[in-house]
């Protein structure tokens, strides 16, 4: 009975579907995800399209076994319309390591520890052409959903850049706290969405 809070197969919301990826996702996230995280450049490129085939496989795979070791269900997973059946993105639950108590809302003690902290983080990305649609909050309200009211999980976080205004944009309504790293590294850590699970 323990195992099963973490074995959701498919989380389902009015216009989406979050569910683990299939081989025959390959070729679509390649090309959204070479999109959203470079410059297109890469979807006919042979050997970005193996490495997209290796991570697939292994994302598919963290999805069946992680359950299985009665671990959370990490990982990115499909972002489905419903009406179509088009896989417009990814979304999941990722671990999450890194000096977050540099930032004072993230912190137990009065000073930063210098110690890596966990975090269980949110991580979404849609195609271009459904942006502005409202399917990030969408998706991520559900894991949300799911992470505090299956899971049980303390706290959720999300980062993104300082320019990133649509992703922080994301977070404010999700109704998520924004702290900003006062320190510039590491780079990748700027701006953090955080939000408390108002459950006990």
């Amino acid at each position: 009975m323990y195992a099963d809070r973490y074995d959701e197969a498919r989380i389902e919301t009015a216009r989406l579907i979050i569910r683990p990826f299939g081989p025959g996702d390959l070729h679509a996230i390649h090309a959204i995800l070479d999109r959203a995280f470079g410059d297109g450049g890469q979807v006919d490129d042979p050997q970005a399209l193996a490495d997209r085939r290796a991570w697939l496989e292994w994302s598919r795979l963290s999805q069946e076994w992680l359950p299985r070791l009665h671990q959370p269900p990490y990982g990115d997973r499909a972002l489905v319309l419903k009406a179509t059946g088009t896989v417009i993105g990814a979304a999941g639950l990722v671990p999450c390591l890194t000096v977050f108590e540099q930032l004072p809302q993230l912190r137990t003690t009065p000073e930063a520890s210098g110690f890596a902290t966990p975090e269980v983080g949110l991580f979404w990305a849609v195609d271009e052409p459904h942006r502005r649609r409202g399917y990030a909050t969408e998706a991520a309200q559900a894991l949300i959903d799911y992470a505090f009211g299956t899971l049980r999980v303390k706290r959720v976080i999300a980062t993104t850049e300082y320019d990133n205004v649509a992703s922080q944009g994301v977070m404010r309504k999700l109704g998520m706290e924004l702290a900003r790293n006062p320190l510039p590294d590491p780079p990748f850590l700027q701006v953090v969405g955080i939000l408390a699970n108002p459950g006990r």
